[in-house]
């Protein structure tokens, strides 16, 4: 999520009164057998975890005077309880030691009145499918699920949700998009090319305005019902790993939804962070990591609020940064995903970001994880990634990739201009030395914050193919914003108009882009599918070392190349002029290939010494000896 803009901030104040005096929100159905009214999360656990501690947050009215107790049950122990400042909540403390088996743990809470529970613990799944991460082969389709497809009409509208209705000429309301929807299409992200799917936020947002986005969530632990269910989630992973494409869970660590059942009845007041009057964030990471900075701007960065319907989350408080840490396990374990996308990641407490990445890394080394950290320089980028870089004020990421905002930034601003200036491309890519492994970070070219790219571009396409020739040929893991590929444009003033249907979505929809995309929208869906599927089939383009020449005269190349003797260059002439181009300058990587083929074109380049590249063109051309 990006800094809120003035009007949604204005809509969603008008929109969500305050919920501090709204009664607690009804808890969704246990996933274990339980006594009615009482609610631990997390709601079943496993055997075998690396982390033995478990810690319990119960909830019930008064359980905080009551005693707990644990039957006893063969390798697991009871550690002691903790009495919150609310009466309604109790912490318990397990330790689920190596020789515990899967079963049911029988707990009591003896108190004025008497609970038992009956608390799952589950083997863990073993199919190899699940949590394969991400690597540079793979190719993101990131999604709005509300604003993509409607594959079941019968949960559009859900009965207790506080929007209750979907309006699709309203860029705020619900408009019916879920999860079987995006399962219907799984063929479509083939066709393309794509090989991993992103959505925005699928947990529970039961908010009363623009719910639809996601980034505001009200359960941790339940799949937002007018997506789907908890086990609809699961088979949808397991389904697109039988297709072959991975997933990826966008999450929020900083803020959640202000009718988040924990912040409607809250365990204690120190669980959110909260200031005499409402306080927004500054939305200035430079405050972070400055030198000469103050702690008031450090505060106010971290502590503030993100909006004024989301909570800033304290996870400066142990028993916070656990049930945090303890959910994104329960994600990961309960469906296979195969990796993280994490929100507004520099707004976290920066002690707390090291402690997720550690416990999210140890158990599940595979996992892919890439947080979104939008700032304007590349060493501030850098920063929020694993990096070369010193500690600073005791923070030393371990996040292991971020969302490439400069390269979006540098390809927009090249692009965007006539003769638009190609050295900030260049820039973006020498930076990557401040990286352990750059290779992991995401590139993109717009997304549901930003403006859409065609838009950005003036709508030409010669520059749009000159876009996605660098977005699927530069190094790491490309990402693709849905409707892209079929020239979707707007500017995000406000955000909804680049979060608009994709047109097919829908039964009745006039034009159906997943079936038949007419004049440039086919062409565009065309290149972009040729070019994704030949980097599937050619791994120099994914795991081959990249070099690059510093960008002369409006032209910027490049090479993939491997110790396989095989090499793509790229080339691309950002003028308005046709560019006769001297190739000897490149005779490092091209000595010994006498010719090459445009892979998208299919025409033959007959000589590498001098290249003829028409105006606003980019080739990407397979070199051959």
């Amino acid at each position: 999520m990006k800094v809120p803009h003035l009007l949604l901030v204005a809509a969603f104040a008008l929109a969500a009164a305050s919920p501090l005096s709204a009664k607690m929100m009804t808890p969704p159905a246990a996933a274990t057998k339980a006594t009615a009214g009482i609610r631990i999360d997390p709601t079943y656990w496993w055997v075998g975890m690396k982390n033995p501690k478990l810690q319990l947050l119960v909830h019930a009215p008064g359980v905080g005077t009551s005693a707990a107790s644990l039957a006893s049950y063969a390798g697991v122990t009871l550690e002691g309880t903790q009495k919150l400042e609310n009466p309604n909540y109790l912490v318990v403390n397990l330790n689920i030691g190596p020789n515990a088996r899967p079963g049911q743990l029988k707990l009591t809470f003896k108190g004025a009145k008497t609970l038992n529970y009956s608390y799952e613990l589950r083997a863990r799944n073993t199919d190899p499918q699940r949590t394969q991460g991400l690597t540079q082969a793979d190719f993101i389709y990131m999604l709005m699920p509300d604003r993509f497809a409607n594959g079941d009409p019968k949960n559009d509208v859900v009965k207790g949700t506080r929007a209750p209705r979907v309006a699709r000429d309203s860029m705020y309301a619900r408009h019916g998009g879920d999860l079987k929807g995006i399962a219907n299409h799984f063929a479509y992200f083939k066709q393309l090319g794509a090989t991993a799917i992103w959505p925005t936020p699928i947990v529970e947002n039961d908010m009363p305005k623009a719910s639809y986005h996601g980034y505001a969530v009200t359960d941790c632990y339940k799949i937002d019902p007018r997506y789907g269910s908890n086990a609809e989630y699961q088979q949808f992973v397991k389904d697109a790993h039988a297709q072959g494409l991975k997933v990826v869970q966008d999450i929020v660590l900083n803020h959640w939804g202000s009718y988040h059942h924990l912040f409607l009845d809250k365990p204690a007041a120190d669980w959110f962070h909260q200031f005499p009057t409402f306080t927004r964030s500054n939305y200035n990471a430079f405050a972070l990591n400055d030198p000469h900075g103050s702690k008031r701007d450090y505060q106010l960065f971290n502590d503030g609020w993100f909006d004024t319907t989301m909570p800033d989350v304290n996870q400066s408080n142990p028993l916070v940064s656990t049930y945090v840490i303890q959910n994104f396990l329960w994600w990961v374990e309960s469906t296979g995903i195969d990796g993280y996308r994490i929100d507004t990641y520099p707004y976290s407490d920066p002690q707390f970001l090291m402690a997720f990445g550690q416990a999210i890394g140890d158990e599940y080394p595979k996992l892919a994880q890439f947080g979104e950290a939008w700032e304007g320089t590349e060493a501030e980028q850098a920063f929020y990634a694993q990096n070369i870089l010193p500690p600073v004020n005791g923070f030393k990421s371990n996040l292991p990739g971020v969302l490439d905002f400069q390269i979006s930034f540098a390809i927009s601003d090249a692009l965007k201009t006539e003769n638009g200036d190609l050295s900030k491309l260049y820039h973006a890519l020498q930076a990557d030395w401040l990286y352990v492994d750059a290779t992991r970070n995401v590139p993109f070219l717009d997304n549901h914050d930003m403006s859409r790219f065609y838009s950005v571009i003036g709508e030409d396409f010669n520059k749009f193919k000159t876009g996605i020739a660098w977005l699927l040929t530069l190094r790491g893991t490309p990402q693709l914003y849905y409707g892209t590929e079929v020239l979707m444009k707007n500017f995000s003033n406000p955000d909804g108009k680049v979060r608009e249907d994709f047109p097919g979505g829908w039964a009745g929809d006039k034009l159906n882009y997943f079936v038949a995309r007419p004049g440039q929208a086919g062409e565009a869906f065309d290149y972009v599918s040729k070019l994704a599927n030949y980097r599937k089939t050619h791994p120099v383009l994914s795991s081959g070392k990249l070099m690059q020449f510093i960008p002369q005269d409006g032209v910027y190349t490049y090479f993939r190349y491997n110790d396989a003797g095989e090499c793509v260059m790229i080339i691309a002439n950002n003028t308005k002029d046709a560019k006769k181009v001297d190739g000897t300058r490149f005779a490092e990587r091209t000595d010994g290939f006498s010719s090459g083929v445009e892979v998208v074109s299919g025409a033959t380049i007959s000589d590498l010494k001098t290249l003829n590249v028409p105006a606003h063109t980019a080739w990407v051309v397979e070199l051959r000896k």
